[in-house]
């Protein structure tokens, strides 16, 4: 018997039909993922589970009666929660303070009752095997603990549907194994787990059928014995893509472009960092949670105060780092949280990417919108952004299109050093595909670029060198050449052992 049933579902918007005809059944204590390209209708059909949005067609039975979830509070009434990609946490709010958020406060009199609070939560935690600190502030967490928060105040509501939107996009692999053994132990209990993520081999590894949905769509769904990441890859992009390693050849390794040397921030996350890039080159960087990849980037562009050490771009010192001093000197980040440091959500699309160039387009006080609508409709072109116009507001934006205005806004300041912190986080086959010949082009042209990200399979993808990072601190410097992925986790792990017997 289907806990959830989707019959003939759609949903217009204007003259676009997002979603087209959808049936599907969702079982009790079952993993059902849903996979599709960016656009694909994923994000409307979560929407309309969770009373986001209502559907133009179709009905929906919950244990086999007929509902009509109007709102987000119906929705968890029912016991649908849904743990988005952004994280729906407030950074300066305790654990404990977050989990009881929407929720009733107990009371001791006028005031709040924190030590029945803190039993309640302790107990919680305890029967679902988590480790959460509740006295740290989110800003604190690791993602891990983020994720892990987000789930644990869903099940404080008994929760009978999880709809899990790429929870493992900023986790390691070790911490996403520790994700899955939860998600098993939620289906022993009977919780139904819908599963959206672009990673196909998490997909295949957890789901108990796979949902493939394509241009509003839904192409097919298949059990478990069915699937295979050729299979899906087919399905998804109706047969235009294959997978297998990019056309990595040799580079031609030329001059310095940025070298840092015995880095330590003042915060001391970042202790002992060595590491040069080359024009021609991507540089990967990988390492566990906790190991200093994102705050070393930060320090390199100026966004992190440096304690000791050097950084030198083109061999020249950098004698006081700053964002503005890097975009001057040819240098962008691309940072791992477009929403919150990459993109103005509610701004458009043109004014998000003439952003750093304005200076350049501004004549007598005015911008020159003549010039700046040829540049954003180049890139737009370049990047094949899809878009109503130029001056849809980002926020309206699949994942891949807004990761594609960022890198176009990248590109127009003209840089010869990306710094790419997670860029493919949450992009579909295709964009990760197009961001990745991207950078190819670009070290083609003796650009260089360090490219850290959480998916080992990708670091070594495409990176034709790898530096290794374990408890802020570089520990290895690697030719990209027959590496496997248990030589780099054998490398973290002995790091961090020898960190803890110390």
């Amino acid at each position: 018997m289907a806990l959830l049933q989707i019959d003939k579902i759609s949903k217009v918007f204007g003259t676009n039909k997002a979603l087209n005809n959808i049936t599907l059944s969702i079982n009790a204590g079952e993993v059902h993922a849903l996979v599709g390209e960016n656009g694909a209708g994923k994000s409307t059909l979560i929407k309309i589970l969770t009373g986001v949005y209502f559907p133009s067609e179709g009905s929906l039975h919950w244990q086999t009666k007929p509902v009509k979830i109007g709102s987000p509070k119906e929705a968890h009434d029912l016991g649908i929660n849904v743990i988005h990609q952004d994280r729906q946490l407030i950074s300066y709010f305790t654990g404990l303070e977050n989990l009881y958020l929407n929720t009733k406060y107990p009371k001791n009199g006028l005031g709040i009752n924190w030590s029945v609070m803190h039993k309640e939560a302790t107990a919680l935690l305890n029967k679902w095997g988590m480790n959460i600190p509740l006295k740290k502030t989110v800003s604190e967490m690791t993602p891990s603990e983020r994720t892990m928060l987000e789930i644990a105040r869903a099940m404080m509501s008994n929760s009978k549907m999880l709809l899990l939107d790429e929870p493992t996009a900023s986790l390691t692999d070790k911490e996403s194994e520790l994700l899955f053994q939860f998600i098993d132990r939620l289906r022993k209990e009977g919780v139904a787990i819908i599963y959206i993520s672009h990673r196909l081999e998490e997909v295949i590894q957890l789901s108990d059928r796979v949902t493939v949905l394509m241009g509003g769509k839904q192409i097919i769904t298949l059990p478990k014995e069915e699937v295979t990441q050729e299979r899906l890859i087919h399905y998804m992009t109706d047969g235009q893509a294959t997978i297998g390693k990019s056309n990595r050849s040799k580079p031609a390794i030329g001059k310095s472009l940025l070298s840092v040397k015995n880095l330590r921030t003042s915060d001391q996350i970042v202790k002992q960092v060595s590491l040069e890039l080359h024009e021609g080159e991507i540089l990967g960087v990988y390492g566990l949670a906790g190991a200093g990849r994102t705050e070393t980037m930060e320090a390199i562009y100026g966004l992190r105060k440096i304690e000791a050490g050097t950084i030198a771009f083109y061999q020249q010192l950098v004698t006081n780092p700053s964002p503005a001093y890097a975009i001057e000197n040819g240098v962008v980040l691309i940072p791992e949280n477009r929403h919150e440091d990459a993109l103005i959500m509610g701004n458009s699309i043109s004014e998000n990417m003439s952003l750093p160039i304005l200076s350049k387009l501004t004549k007598g006080g005015v911008v020159q919108k003549k010039e700046e609508e040829q540049l954003v409709d180049r890139e737009m072109k370049r990047f094949q952004v899809k878009a109503v116009n130029k001056f849809q507001t980002v926020g309206e934006l699949s994942g891949g299109n807004q990761q594609k205005v960022v890198f176009a806004k990248a590109l127009l300041s003209e840089p010869s050093i990306y710094i790419c912190d997670e860029p493919t986080q949450a992009v579909d086959i295709m964009t990760r595909k197009d961001i990745h010949q991207f950078l190819r082009d670009q070290v083609s042209e003796n650009k260089g670029v360090i490219y850290v990200s959480s998916d080992l399979h990708e670091v070594l993808e495409i990176s034709d060198r790898i530096i290794v990072f374990s408890e802020g601190k570089t520990v290895a410097d690697l030719p990209n050449e027959n590496i496997k992925p248990d030589d780099i986790l054998e490398i973290c792990y002995r790091f961090q052992k020898e960190v803890v017997s110390e």
